[in-house]
């Protein structure tokens, strides 16, 4: 349903653009943009569905991500080489992925390398990092995970060697090594700055995992406080929140999982639930409207201002200049290393 507070104008304008490029053209929305967007695209889902939906889409030859920037680089990389990449906004950056600079990342890689062997560790990197990152995972034998298969790339990448290292996010890895009952003592976290990352050689020896010390901004500021008041006031609450919220939140949850885990769970419950969800405020206001048979509420009220400069008029000027217009581009060695890793975790999802 179209967003009737918009310019009626500037919607027809849209959709009439849509219908004179059709199939030539999809928009990817993510679940956290807001419904404005999301009710004009032509697919919407978590990082790692959009993904899958840009590798297999062939017909294409446009692709706008209405998402931030890595979603689009992502995207980029597993495009066909007839189809091009565009964001509608070029500043809707990522703070997280921004925390994993790809040279600190190579040269923490090289330190720990040094330590224990090349061969011993596989790089994981989360879908929030940039393509540079997902190259460098790529050339050493390493995959890109999401929220929502992380669990299976932890165990893919243990088959394999000895010991991972995961950046950029380090509560979606200390999370996933506790859903895999690794022993706390096992699982260490990399600070870039500080000598081989605030640890010591013996320690690094002695780990399992090694996550690097970035978060996000989204779902940290949710703390157990909001769980217990969210008790206090709504004791038939079912709390579920993301897995990049801190373990202590996690722990005090009833579920954790993925946006389209949380889709999928506020759309099971029955009639007469409650709900209380810890992730962005656009997705579960847009749940609370869809499933008005169901009481959805923030947990807290936390918004990704990144997704959020993402508008329909800057999607508008995308489209008026398809092809042109805030294309992303990839450098070709870049782009194929990258491609590596994003097939490993395509293929992860198939086996």
């Amino acid at each position: 349903m179209i967003d009737k507070t918009l310019d009626n104008e500037l919607i027809k304008k849209i959709i009439d653009i849509k219908q004179a490029l059709g199939p030539e053209l999809i928009i990817l929305t993510h679940h956290y943009q807001r419904s404005s967007i999301v009710d004009l695209g032509d697919f919407k889902g978590d990082s790692f569905g959009l993904s899958k939906t840009a590798a297999e889409d062939g017909d294409a030859r446009y692709i706008v991500f209405c998402g931030v920037h890595f979603m689009a680089e992502s995207a980029a990389i597993l495009a066909k080489s007839h189809q091009t990449v565009q964001i509608p906004d070029m500043e809707a950056g990522c703070w997280m992925a921004d925390m994993a600079d790809h040279s600190l990342v190579e040269y923490a890689w090289q330190q720990v390398s040094e330590i224990i062997g090349e061969k011993a560790i596989t790089p994981l990197v989360y879908m929030n990092s940039d393509a540079k990152i997902k190259a460098f995972c790529g050339r050493n034998s390493g995959a890109v995970c999401t929220s929502s298969n992380a669990p299976d790339a932890f165990k893919w990448a243990f088959s394999r060697r000895e010991k991972i290292f995961f950046f950029p996010d380090r509560y979606l890895g200390i999370n996933t090594a506790n859903k895999l009952s690794i022993p706390p003592d096992l699982v260490i976290v990399w600070r870039p700055g500080k000598p081989l990352g605030g640890n010591t050689e013996s320690r690094i020896r002695k780990s399992r995992v090694i996550v690097w010390d970035g978060y996000c901004l989204v779902h940290t500021r949710f703390t157990v406080d909001h769980i217990r008041g969210m008790r206090n006031t709504h004791p038939d609450a079912a709390i579920v929140v993301h897995p990049e919220c801190t373990p202590e939140v996690i722990a005090a949850a009833d579920a954790d999982g993925s946006t389209k885990f949380i889709v999928n769970y506020v759309k099971n419950a029955a009639p007469g639930s409650t709900i209380a969800i810890g992730t962005e405020i656009n997705l579960i206001e847009r749940l609370a409207e869809q499933y008005p048979d169901k009481t959805v509420l923030p947990l807290y009220r936390s918004l990704c201002p990144n997704m959020y400069k993402i508008t329909p008029e800057k999607l508008l000027l995308t489209l008026t200049r398809i092809g042109e217009y805030n294309r992303i581009s990839i450098e070709t060695d870049i782009k194929k290393d990258a491609r590596l890793a994003l097939d490993r975790m395509l293929r992860l999802t198939e086996a």
